[in-house]
């Protein structure tokens, strides 16, 4: 089994969009300049490190080009079972399976990266990777500092970022190595995220995910707050405000998957930061981070050499004869035809919806069974997007 991940605020890079500007699914960056109302292609080509470092710069930028990584893959036939992101992965995965539209994913994220921006001008904060001690020290290390310190994130066995005060992942740190870790790491970052110094961001972002409203999917999100997978839009109003001031709990993440089946671990987008998060976490994990075109090939062969071959007596085209699938023409967001619904009865040529400004039409006479992809959702040309059964 397969999961998509997808990388949080830290795996920007001056030019990391370059090797993409070329690519079809570099349309997608247009879309979010539109809805954003800023130049994300220029961020993505030109932006120096210090300008990528503003918060509003690095989620805006990272979430965009995973959605252009993941349309890639997708026009591959490539999809998964289970997703998961981290901190801001987390909207990209949820943009992924079409519990937000790409619309209210970049109007979400802009308003997520100001909120926690201003937040951190309010509140000055730091954040330190502590690398080679126990979880549980790490927490001691923090109640030890007896100040405005917390765990932020637990990436992996031995990796637990700390985050508040300077003057309190100072003492922590301190205290940390004191117990026996190897390394202090400072992180390039802007405020003292996932912890309770973001409760004013948390007050203003819960109006935007209300508007947003969430869908339910069919593949499931692994949350970074309780570890656990959801397909249900409504969980999700909390579950991204309380994520705000909660700790990342990534390493739990990893293992939810693996206790769900995955075995292949796909990391969409910048850095590639969370492929050796699951390797040191998950025995045996089979991974891949797709950064650049060039290692679709990578994730292809790595599919290719998991593959099982079905068994010769089995004839897939020949099951379910009265069946029939609509695909989309085109890639873009798709929109339904708002008469077309399950049960109604389809002639040929009939329009049943939009992928951008594409008519998707109906090549069948048949009863509608069910959409298949659901309004707002991003599509790949060949989708399908209408069951139906012909006469």
């Amino acid at each position: 089994m397969l999961a998509f991940t997808f990388p949080g605020q830290g795996s920007q890079r001056p030019g990391m969009g370059r090797p993409w500007a070329d690519h079809e699914s570099w349309e997608l960056v247009d879309e979010a300049s539109e809805v954003a109302g800023r130049d994300v292609g220029a961020l993505l080509l030109d932006a120096d490190a210090e300008t990528l470092r503003d918060t509003r710069n690095a989620q805006l930028t990272t979430f965009v080009l995973s959605l252009v990584v993941l349309d890639a893959v997708e026009r591959l036939g490539v999809d998964a079972r289970l997703c998961a992101g981290h901190s801001l992965g987390e909207y990209t995965a949820l943009t992924a399976t079409g519990a937000l539209s790409f619309e209210d994913g970049v109007r979400l994220v802009s308003e997520r990266a100001a909120a926690m921006h201003d937040a951190g001008l309010d509140q000055p904060g730091a954040m330190t990777a502590i690398l080679g001690l126990d979880d549980e020290l790490v927490e001691v290390a923090c109640r030890r500092a007896d100040g405005d310190v917390w765990v932020a994130n637990f990436n992996a066995p031995g990796q637990v970022v700390i985050a508040g005060s300077p003057e309190g992942v100072g003492t922590a740190v301190t205290i940390a190595k004191e117990l026996g870790a190897k390394k202090a790491m400072p992180l390039p970052v802007s405020g003292a995220f996932h912890t309770p110094f973001m409760q004013p961001a948390r007050e203003r972002l819960r109006k935007a995910i209300a508007e947003a409203n969430p869908r339910d999917t069919d593949v499931p999100v692994v949350s970074n707050v309780d570890s656990l997978p959801h397909d249900h839009g409504d969980d999700w109003a909390s579950l991204l405000s309380a994520q705000l001031c909660s700790p990342v709990r990534w390493k739990q993440c990893l293992l939810t998957l693996a206790d769900h089946g995955v075995t292949t671990f796909v990391e969409l987008g910048p850095g590639g930061l969370l492929t050796g998060m699951a390797k040191r976490t998950v025995e045996g994990a089979r991974t891949v981070s797709v950064v650049t075109p060039d290692e679709l090939d990578k994730l292809l062969e790595l599919i290719s050499s998991g593959r099982t071959p079905l068994p010769s007596a089995i004839e897939g085209e020949h099951l379910f004869a009265t069946e029939r699938l609509v695909v989309s023409p085109a890639a873009g967001v798709f929109s339904p035809q708002v008469d077309i619904e399950p049960g109604t009865e389809l002639i040929v040529g009939q329009v049943v919806g939009r992928v951008g400004n594409h008519e998707v039409r109906s090549p069948f006479a048949g009863t509608v069974q069910a959409y298949i992809a659901v309004d707002g959702e991003r599509v790949t040309a060949s989708q399908p997007i209408v069951w139906l059964r012909t006469r």
